[in-house]
């Protein structure tokens, strides 16, 4: 089922926004969400962009590397001038099973290059002309498992995430008082194509329906109270919430979007 917002088609008329890891899940719905609210996007992925690709601007980088970041600097500097809004959605974990004894440095490293630098760097290159005209928004995709760690597979994944928080903390204390405000959005289990390609195999590697693979991947995060996992169009909505002027005060936050997971306050 698809969640229907309404909005505004002329809330982010005149705004400069890049969103990293744009052509798929959450990162696509956030092109596509700030996109009809009248914005000019730009968006990343290391691979070519798919067919009915929403934004203005698509670079094909890597931006867990130096070298893709500073390709997306340059594309994004010389075709829109800047940005006034920066999304760093890009995330994600390729370390093997079986523990903290299977990561080895390698390991480590991709996952603090794509979901901790990646966005250092970003911010890094794009947030001087924030400063300059005095206004800006950056928000930080982390995860909610920088509080629940999952340490049979995505250990190495939740500590990058755990200091990508600290560090927009950090920064949003810095920046502020100079017009950019920083905030973070820590998702839980969303519903992405990627998530309903894993709970379709895991449905054929156990014999069953995929309903019930679903909520055995659901029991594993020791259950979600709203019922179901969240769809990519509700953190799209978040995020265009919090890159609005609707936001103007909120600042230096984390908001958890995870229909109840993390079991305490």
């Amino acid at each position: 089922m698809t969640t229907r917002f309404s909005f505004d088609p002329a809330e982010f008329a005149g705004k400069r926004a890049l969103v990293t890891g744009g052509t798929q899940g959450m990162g696509e719905a956030i092109v596509r969400r700030l996109g009809a609210g009248g914005a000019t996007v730009a968006t990343t992925a290391r691979s070519p962009a798919p067919g009915g690709q929403a934004a203005a601007l698509f670079v094909q980088a890597d931006v867990s590397t130096r070298a893709g970041v500073d390709t997306v600097i340059r594309s994004v500097l010389d075709r829109l001038g800047g940005v006034d809004i920066l999304v760093n959605n890009v995330g994600g974990s390729s370390a093997p099973s079986g523990g903290v004894l299977a990561l080895g440095d390698a390991d480590w490293q991709a996952a603090i290059d794509t979901n901790l630098l990646a966005a250092v760097r970003l911010d890094r290159g794009l947030l001087p002309g924030m400063l300059a005209q005095g206004s800006g928004v950056i928000i930080h995709v982390s995860s909610i498992q920088r509080r629940l760690p999952l340490y049979e597979a995505t250990l190495a994944y939740a500590a990058a995430k755990a200091a990508l928080t600290t560090y927009s903390k950090g920064l949003s204390k810095e920046v502020g008082p100079r017009g950019v405000r920083v905030n973070s959005v820590a998702p839980g289990f969303i519903e992405t194509a990627a998530a309903q390609g894993l709970i379709a195999r895991l449905a054929e590697q156990a014999g069953t329906d995929e309903d019930k693979a679903r909520q055995d991947l659901i029991d594993t995060l020791g259950g979600i109270p709203i019922g179901r996992p969240g769809r990519p169009e509700e953190v799209a909505e978040l995020v265009a919430f919090l890159v609005s002027d609707r936001a103007a005060s909120i600042h230096g936050s984390e908001y958890v979007i995870d229909g109840g997971t993390i079991p305490a306050v």
